[in-house]
């Protein structure tokens, strides 16, 4: 006789934490309790909030190559919408932010990728943009991204439950929980939340700018330490523990303290490609740029097959799992409980394929049979590296231009293989459409995991959820084409003086150098060198210690600071932080700095996404390219007194990990 589902409860229960199997975890709506959830209140906002993240963030990665994942944002917006309205269940709530968020990821996608189609114009005209081909890329990449994830949930969210952190889906169900629950919850996550968008305001670059939030230390032979001392990083390394966060911090210390110095002496006054000036005249940052990234992606391509290989047995079984729905057995959703219900394999597969096609047969997207092939299989890889990473270090950190370079030197290596190479524009638009829409779903996937973590935890309807990331995902695409026409228009993507757009750059270079065999192999193999002796030797995750070789050391650093803070409270407080969750009294601190460091994240992030948003709005009303500069009155003091203002941001982060640790440790009212 199964288990009687208990009564709805305050917050989440400690088992949220803990290595158990998903099929014994009982959420915070019970699945026998059915309440408002696909509604259409939580629609329209959902819907409208996909389309303000996804150009707000547009924006932002184009100008810094970077983007800010819009799911806790969202979820904290819609908590204080329903708390204005005065009606809405914490059901709605989490409806809300997983449409809002979809908007944010298929952004990411585009602007990592498509923008490469501008920069090429510039040179070539007879290679033609328009907004269609956009949203077109952009709709389909999305699709396929949230629909190829359906059969990897039961994996990856239920009986992956505990292995995978998924830092930013807990978090967003903390601040669902804590904002449905009140209490003490709530008001340890809102005095989180407002440090988070407090410290984001006066250290953000972009806003007051009071203080250098990126401290480093320059060392010999152009190694360097350094942090970006954020609350969101902070945030997300308590969350994911220290054996995750230590062992990126392994990948990134070994590419800026090891690799770095050994490239720049190893080359001296030489010019090596891909870079035009002698590697004596290279920074730190731009040795990481020139070299690093492409054997970061060469690492997280290999640790990707590895991790494939590794979970085919289980991909295999969800598969078998969704299949039963197709022939009406036992699996179908009939037979399963609301919160184990997805949409229907015989749909998913359906509309996979008509997307598959949709991309073979529409001449905006000018692929061959086999580019369509392609376009599935790399989608389907790279969805199932995404969705796993994401569970590992959150959405924000998840490496998706890495896994894009390495689908384009695949399909660049195929083309020209087949000797589909003809040199023109038509087979670099080709190969780049084909990494688009890999990207595009890659980035999709990893946030429709993250957010079915979150309903996995709080007792939504998957399949109401996955409907909800497919309309997130249309209503960002039919408006992410206009968005980067007018600020081509406006600024100019991919220009000194306009929009960098550092990734799409990236990725054009890639393709060029694959298609014109000028591409910097050494660099790529050794990268792949690194994941297999992790993987095999070290016995270690190479995942995790790939994407600390892609991205720069100064994000790791504040996320190891937060790992080894939890590190600290379990040896505080219990004997140990593994599958039993250690002591009653553990469990209560642990949640407590989860709920605070989920709330800074929660600020940090909102905040960001404001700020990018209001550059955008001051840029355009102005005309004024720079109108960023508008907001940082801090700069003037810090561009003259630059080691007091580094000086200012480390004792400013160590105040927010003071911070942090009181509000885990202190004793709390019932």
């Amino acid at each position: 006789m199964p288990p009687v589902d208990p009564p709805a409860q305050r917050g989440l229960p400690p088992e949220a934490y803990e290595t158990i199997p998903g099929s014994e975890y009982r959420p915070y709506v019970p699945a026998s309790q059915s309440l408002a959830e696909f509604t259409l209140k939580a629609v329209v906002i959902g819907v409208l909030m996909a389309v303000v993240f996804g150009a707000a963030n547009a924006y932002l990665g184009l100008r810094v190559g970077l983007t800010v994942s819009a799911s806790i944002p969202a979820a904290v917006m819609a908590v204080a919408i329903f708390r204005v309205l005065r009606r809405g269940t914490i059901l709605e709530t989490n409806m809300v932010q997983t449409i809002g968020s979809a908007g944010e990821s298929v952004a990411a996608g585009v602007i990592f990728t498509l923008p490469a189609l501008f920069i090429w114009q510039r040179s070539d005209p007879s290679i033609v943009v328009d907004l269609l081909q956009i949203s077109v890329i952009a709709g389909l990449g999305g699709l396929l991204g949230v629909l190829f994830m359906i059969p990897l949930r039961r994996y990856l969210i239920s009986r992956e439950h505990g292995k995978l952190p998924y830092p930013e889906g807990t978090a967003c169900a903390e601040v669902q929980v804590a904002g449905d629950a009140g209490g003490s919850k709530a008001r340890l996550l809102f005095a989180g939340l407002g440090l988070g968008a407090l410290y984001q305001v006066l250290a953000n670059r972009n806003g007051l700018g009071l203080w250098n939030e990126g401290p480093h230390v320059q060392l010999p032979a152009k190694a360097q330490i350094g942090g970006d001392f954020t609350p969101e990083l902070l945030g997300v390394g308590f969350i994911i523990g220290p054996r995750i966060a230590a062992i990126m911090f392994g990948g990134s210390a070994l590419a800026w303290l090891v690799m770095i110095p050994a490239i720049s002496l190893w080359a001296g006054d030489a010019t090596v490609y891909p870079a035009s000036a002698p590697m004596s005249s290279l920074s730190s940052g731009e040795i990481w740029s020139y070299y690093l990234r492409y054997v970061g992606a060469g690492a997280v391509g290999c640790a990707g097959i590895v991790t494939l290989i590794k979970s085919l047995p289980t991909i295999v079984e969800s598969v078998r799992l969704g299949m039963g729905q197709v022939r009406g057995g036992s699996g179908g959703a009939g037979s399963l409980a609301r919160t184990q219900q997805d949409l229907p394999m015989k749909l998913v597969l359906g509309l996979a394929a008509l997307m598959a096609a949709a991309l073979w047969l529409w001449p905006g997207v000018p692929v061959n049979l086999l580019g369509g092939v392609l376009i599935v299989v790399f989608s389907f890889f790279f969805v199932t590296v995404s969705s796993r990473i994401v569970g590992l270090i959150g959405s924000s950190s998840n490496p998706v231009s890495g896994m894009t370079i390495a689908a384009l030197l695949l399909t660049s290596l195929i083309w020209v293989a087949l000797g589909l190479n003809d040199g023109g524009a038509a087979t670099k638009v080709a190969v780049l459409a084909v990494g688009a829409v890999v990207c595009i779903s890659a980035a999709a996937a990893g946030d429709t995991s993250q957010d079915l973590k979150t309903g996995f935890l709080v007792g939504a309807t998957p399949s109401r959820m996955q409907i909800g990331e497919m309309l997130g995902v249309l209503a960002c695409a039919v408006t992410i084409g206009f968005v980067l026409v007018v600020l081509n228009e406006s600024y100019g993507i991919g220009t000194v003086d306009g929009l960098a757009a550092p990734q799409a750059t990236l990725m054009s270079l890639v393709i060029d150098g694959v298609l014109n065999a000028s591409l910097p192999w050494g660099f790529v193999l050794i990268g792949v060198l690194l994941a297999l002796v992790t993987e095999f030797v070290f016995k270690l995750p190479s995942l995790a210690f790939a994407v600390g070789v892609y991205l720069p050391v100064s994000l790791m650093t504040p996320i190891l600071v937060g790992g080894l803070m939890r590190r600290a409270l379990t040896r505080k407080f219990g004997k140990s932080d593994d599958s039993s969750g250690g002591g009653s009294e553990l469990a209560e601190k642990r949640e407590q700095g989860v709920l605070y460091a989920s709330g800074m994240i929660a600020g940090a992030a909102l905040v960001g996404v404001l700020i990018g948003g209001t550059i955008y709005l001051v840029a355009q009303v102005t005309g004024d390219a720079g109108a960023a500069s508008l907001w940082q009155v801090g700069h003037a003091w810090m561009d003259a007194v630059p080691g007091l203002a580094s000086a200012v941001g480390t004792l400013a982060f160590a105040a927010l990990c003071w911070m942090l640790w009181r509000a885990a440790t202190r004793k709390m009212a019932a």
